[in-house]
C-alpha cells in the first residue's frame, strides 16, 4: 500500500471528524472509530474510499488489539499516525458527581489511550517517521472547578507524552499532543451534576464565547485538524490551539487559581 494511514478514535464527529476529512483530502487511508456507529456511516459514505469504519469503545483492550490488527491488514502493516481522540467529560463539583460518572472519564480518556498506545506501538515501529498523537486539553494547563477529572486526565496525558516521546525515539517514533481551548464539538452537550443528578449541559458554552477574541474564543474543530496535520510534519511536543494558550500558561493559572480561591471566600 502506498498511501500513508492514520488510525482515529473518536472518529464519529468534531476534532475526530474533521481530521480524518483533512487527512483524506491530502491522499491519507483513513481508519474511523466510534461507538456511534450511525455516524460512522455517515462518515465512511462522505469520505467514500481510503476509509475504513468500525465500531471501538476504546475501554476494551482486546476489542482496541483487533481494531488495530483488522485495521492493519488493509494498510499493509503500516501506520504513520495513531490519533487517540476519543473522550468525554461530566461537569459538576468532585464530591456531587456519581462515582461510576467519574470512573467513565478515566476509563475512556486516560485508560482508552494507554489501550490505543500499547496496541499501536508494533505497527508504528515498523513504519518509518510514524507518530503517535493523543488529545489532551487546555484543561491540562491549570485546574477548572467542576472539571477536576477531566482535567486530572488531561495532564495524566500531557505527562504520559512526554514520557513517550522519550521513550518512543529509541524505535524512531514520535510522539505529541494536541491541547484544544474551546472547540465547538457536542462534547459541550455532557451533563452538569449537582448533588448527585444531571441538572444542565455545557452546551450553550461554545454560542456565548463565540465573539470573544482571547483564548477562551469559540474555535472550529477544523483548527485542531489543521494542528494535528502540522504535528505530523512538525517536531514540537505540545500543541496549543488556539497557539496563545502556550505563552499564556503561567498567567491563565495564576488568574484562575486567585479568582476561584476569592469566590470560594464569598
Amino acid at each position: 500500500m502506498e498511501h500513508k494511514s492514520i488510525f482515529l478514535t473518536g472518529a464519529a464527529s468534531g476534532i475526530g471528524r474533521a481530521t480524518a476529512e483533512l487527512f483524506h483530502s491530502k491522499g491519507w487511508f483513513v481508519g474511523c472509530f466510534d461507538v456511534d456507529n450511525d455516524a460512522l456511516q455517515d462518515l465512511g459514505k462522505t469520505l467514500g474510499d481510503r476509509c475504513y469504519t468500525a465500531y471501538l469503545d476504546v475501554r476494551d483492550k482486546a476489542a482496541f488489539d483487533t481494531a488495530l490488527a483488522l485495521f492493519a491488514e488493509q494498510t499493509d502493516g503500516r501506520l504513520d499516525l495513531m490519533f487517540n481522540n476519543a473522550g468525554i467529560t461530566v461537569g459538576g463539583y468532585f464530591d456531587e458527581m456519581p462515582f461510576d460518572k467519574i470512573m467513565d472519564i478515566v476509563n475512556i480518556n486516560f485508560i482508552g489511550v494507554l489501550n490505543g498506545t500499547y496496541a499501536a506501538i508494533p505497527f508504528l515501529k515498523q513504519t518509518e517517521n510514524s507518530l503517535c498523537f493523543t488529545t489532551s486539553s487546555s484543561a491540562a494547563i491549570f485546574g477548572s472547578p467542576g472539571m477536576a477529572v477531566y482535567g486530572a486526565t488531561k495532564y495524566a496525558i500531557k505527562g504520559f507524552t512526554h514520557a513517550m516521546s522519550v521513550e518512543l525515539a529509541r524505535y524512531g517514533v514520535r510522539a505529541a499532543d494536541v491541547m484544544p481551548g474551546i472547540i465547538d464539538t457536542p462534547l459541550w452537550g455532557s451533563s452538569r451534576y449537582v448533588d448527585g443528578k444531571a441538572v444542565a449541559t455545557f452546551a450553550k458554552t461554545p454560542k456565548r464565547n463565540a465573539n470573544r477574541t482571547d483564548t477562551s474564543r469559540t474555535i472550529a474543530p477544523s483548527e485542531v485538524a489543521d494542528a494535528v496535520w502540522r504535528a505530523y510534519h512538525g517536531t514540537k511536543l505540545h500543541w496549543y490551539v488556539p497557539p496563545e494558550l502556550e505563552k499564556n500558561e503561567t498567567v491563565d493559572f495564576e488568574a484562575n487559581r486567585d479568582g476561584q480561591i476569592e469566590r470560594n471566600r464569598r
